[in-house]
């Protein structure tokens, strides 16, 4: 990666040196926190290009007036030759206007950092494991997994463009009961490929045709060996059997959107070696889980409740509403129980941890953080746990909702969708919305040609790009910074627009929401487009100038750059930068 420092990572280090140097001077207390002391771009643009709060933040510790302190930065900031302007607005906080060579030298490094502009290394290399998708291995990917698959695997590329270490983890929930009823369904579709006539798929059975191929695998594989045999001697084999096929048939389904994970953990592995119950004896040890009697469900009567005694950990301890059970009645583990375990063990192998979870979860996260919190407590180090929750997508088509597929059994699948409108129409609109937020996925919309998608406003502009640096090699105009001086407000307002982006990554990695980067592509696109069409009315803006080739080359050279800036962001996404449309 190249040391080119980017405009706003550059001025906000020219502050902290201006702070330094009145530290120095003995009008700031030496050694004062300036953490939270922030440069970024004004709200409104005409306030000016950048504005910093520090006076803000540091008057108060520093015993100062912060309007007084305000001044005294100003004054240091003003002999830098690339701030043009310094002005104090309202109680304190200081607006700057930057230089038109400033700009320039970012257009400069855009082109020269290409695909590893905006890249950080704010993450320090930090572990950070990512658990997504993560569902039953039953069937195929189907809409309800869609969201957060695309979410997680988005998270994870950001992380890793800011600078973490990032393990894509896959949770198979291999050992419930979905997985004994997988089995049993499967058998009968076995028995169904050795020519049986099994009727009816029974209630509580598996009933979707992605079974059949299971069956005939199977029947290849044992023959006849287990199609009259007794539960017992096969339920355990075709578990692993159909666990098997069911997660080749996932990862292909994920493939289509782009996802792959780095690891794959089973719950089965997880419970044969034992962490469920290290982890219980390690909770134990330290009194986080004791047995005690759940109180009674309110709208239970006396009559149909009996008092049980579990292994409760102690979630109110941190902040939970009661005490939650590790095991079952019948000695197995809960779903909590489990995924205690889990997360014990991919905590070992990770400095921060992302579940991305369906909203449907939602009242098992404070638990599940409780639990997480106690025992990287146990183990010496605070280890960060965040739960991404993700709304449900309702499909529609013209604004009425989608009846389920016919060739999935009883939902639309993810091949279904991709096969329809493609990966990166899916992936850009899965991220058009706060994953917290509800979500219409319209068919029709989607593909809709307008500046009312995203997903194509955005490739569009690229494409935009592509198309008129080929109209210009056929003229014989190449893009060029020889000129760059000679562009206008129009082009340094773009220039400022991209320039956005270092600063956007860190803040959309910062808050784990890589839907940020989705909006960031959406208004470069439009400022691109607002720039472009100026020459509709005004001849002499247009980017491909007949009398001046000079000019030419330098628009060239601008808007390749912002190509650049949208092929960085769409890479983040998993989503292709077309160069035609």
């Amino acid at each position: 990666m190249s040391t080119l420092t980017t405009i706003h990572a550059a001025f906000a280090a020219k502050v902290d040196a201006v702070l330094s140097a009145i530290e120095a001077e003995g009008d700031l207390p030496a050694g004062i926190d300036r953490r939270n002391v922030t440069v970024e771009p004004p709200r409104d643009p005409s306030h000016g290009d950048l504005a910093t709060n520090a006076a803000m933040v540091l008057a108060k510790p520093a015993a100062t007036n912060p309007r007084a302190l305000a001044e005294k930065i100003v004054e240091h900031l003003l002999r830098d030759p690339h701030i043009t302007g310094a002005e104090i607005a309202g109680p304190g906080f200081i607006n700057l206007r930057l230089s038109d060579d400033a700009w320039l030298a970012e257009l400069l490094a855009i082109a020269s950092l290409a695909r590893e502009y905006g890249r950080s290394g704010m993450g320090a290399g930090r572990r950070v494991n990512v658990e997504y998708v993560s569902a039953n291995p039953t069937g195929p990917m189907h809409m309800g997994h869609c969201r957060g698959a695309v979410v997680g695997d988005a998270l994870a590329s950001l992380l890793e463009f800011a600078g973490y270490a990032v393990t894509r983890e896959y949770y198979v929930n291999d050992a419930g009961g979905q997985v004994d009823t997988l089995a049993r369904s499967a058998h009968l579709r076995y028995r169904e490929a050795l020519g049986e006539d099994i009727g009816d798929i029974p209630e509580g059975f598996y009933p979707g045709d992605y079974l059949v191929p299971v069956g005939q695998a199977a029947a290849e594989e044992f023959g006849e060996r287990y199609q009259g045999a007794p539960e017992g001697e096969w339920l355990d084999i075709f578990k692993a059997f159909a666990v098997e096929r069911m997660m080749d048939m996932i990862r292909s389904d994920l493939a289509l959107l782009g996802i792959h994970h780095d690891l794959f953990s089973s719950e089965a592995a997880l419970q044969a070696a034992g962490k469920p119950e290290a982890a219980e004896a390690w909770l134990r040890q330290h009194d986080l889980v004791y047995d005690g009697v759940l109180e009674q469900p309110k709208g239970k009567t006396v009559e149909d409740w009996e008092p049980v005694e579990l292994p409760l950990f102690r979630s109110t301890k941190f902040g939970d509403d009661q005490d939650r059970p590790i095991k079952k009645s019948d000695g197995r583990w809960t779903y909590f129980g489990a995924d205690l375990a889990y997360h014990l063990q991919k905590a070992e192998a990770a400095d921060e941890m992302i579940d991305i979870w369906g909203a449907d979860h939602a009242g098992t996260v404070k638990r599940i953080k409780a639990a997480v919190a106690a025992l990287s407590e146990g183990q010496g180090k605070a280890i960060p746990f965040d739960v991404k929750l993700v709304q449900m997508v309702q499909l529609m088509r013209a604004g009425e909702p989608v009846k389920m597929s016919k060739r999935s059994g009883n939902f639309i699948t993810i091949a279904d969708m991709v096969e329809e409108v493609g990966k990166d129409v899916v992936r850009f609109t899965m991220l058009t919305r706060k994953p917290e937020a509800q979500m219409d996925f319209d068919f029709a919309k989607v593909v809709e040609a307008s500046k009312d998608n995203p997903v194509f406003y955005v490739q569009y502009a690229h494409a935009r790009i592509h198309s008129t640096l080929r109209r210009a090699a056929v003229e014989g105009i190449v893009p060029s910074d020889a000129a760059i001086s000679r562009m206008g407000e129009a082009e340094l307002g773009l220039v400022k627009q991209a320039a956005q982006f270092p600063r956007i990554v860190e803040a959309a990695a910062t808050a784990r929401e890589p839907h940020r980067i989705a909006f960031y592509l959406y208004d470069l696109a439009s400022a691109f487009h607002s720039f472009y069409n100026l020459g509709n009315d005004d001849t002499s803006k247009r980017v491909i100038l007949a009398q001046d080739a000079e000019l030419s080359a330098a628009r060239l050279f601008l808007i390749a750059a912002i190509g650049q800036v949208i092929r960085n962001g769409l890479t983040l996404l998993g989503v292709e930068a077309v160069e035609e449309m």
